[in-house]
């Protein structure tokens, strides 16, 4: 009796010293990670999170399992969670491709239904974050994009003021690429663009790190050198 119930101390000790490492050990991911809010994930985020909660929960219930089968799988999710986010830091077609795009839902007012599908985006889920936004009527709606994170960015129409594309703060360029769609979206073209810039003193956009257009007026950010 004595040796069974020492046995079940001892289990109830790996149980601690395991859980307490593993806590310790997931902090210390997180934030190698970066901070993002949970609604901000990236799908790979989330997988990589769920794997990881998942394979800890494992390592907890099974103590005879050896440690190293929970940290190796873990350490080599790690280092492909931070080669991705480098990759996504340098180029933003990679960026796009593993975290999506930004999908305009509803543009100057009209509903655009064709992105709506593309996304597999309903009418109900529109309501539903509208309302949420505090938002009755769509109707009162200039604007409305549907972020890669799933949520919905909401610009109101100004009473009473007319309104054009130009309104929306559009990014023209960005990571030295231009944003072609966007251009199309204010009924500009890149030579228009790139002849506003050289006005400006900037002769090649990929110097550039960020450029953004609103009500006729552009903001700029230069690489770091």
């Amino acid at each position: 009796m004595r040796r069974r119930a020492g046995g079940k101390v001892e289990q109830y000790f790996i149980i601690l010293f395991r859980t307490m490492l593993l806590y310790l050990l997931i902090l210390v991911i997180f934030r190698l990670m970066g901070k993002r809010e949970i609604g901000e994930l990236s799908i790979l985020d989330l997988v990589v999170y769920i794997m990881i909660a998942e394979m800890a929960s494992l390592a907890i219930e099974n103590t005879k399992d050896p440690l190293i089968n929970t940290l190796l799988p873990i350490s080599i999710l790690v280092i492909i969670q931070i080669t991705l986010a480098i990759l996504s830091l340098k180029s933003k077609k990679f960026r796009d491709l593993v975290d999506g795009k930004p999908t305009i839902i509803i543009n100057n007012g009209k509903i655009d239904e064709k992105a709506m599908r593309s996304q597999r985006y309903n009418f109900d889920d529109l309501l539903l974050q509208l309302r949420e936004k505090d938002v009755g009527d769509i109707a009162d709606v200039e604007y409305a994009i549907l972020e890669p994170s799933g949520t919905l960015s909401i610009f109101q129409k100004n009473q009473g003021n007319q309104q054009d594309n130009s309104s929306l703060s559009l990014p023209l360029i960005i990571d030295g690429e231009v944003q072609e769609d966007n251009l199309d979206m204010i009924d500009k073209s890149k030579s228009w663009m790139l002849e506003k810039l050289r006005k400006k003193g900037y002769e090649d956009p990929g110097d550039i790190s960020f450029c953004s257009y609103q009500n006729g007026k552009f903001y700029i950010d230069v690489k770091d050198k």
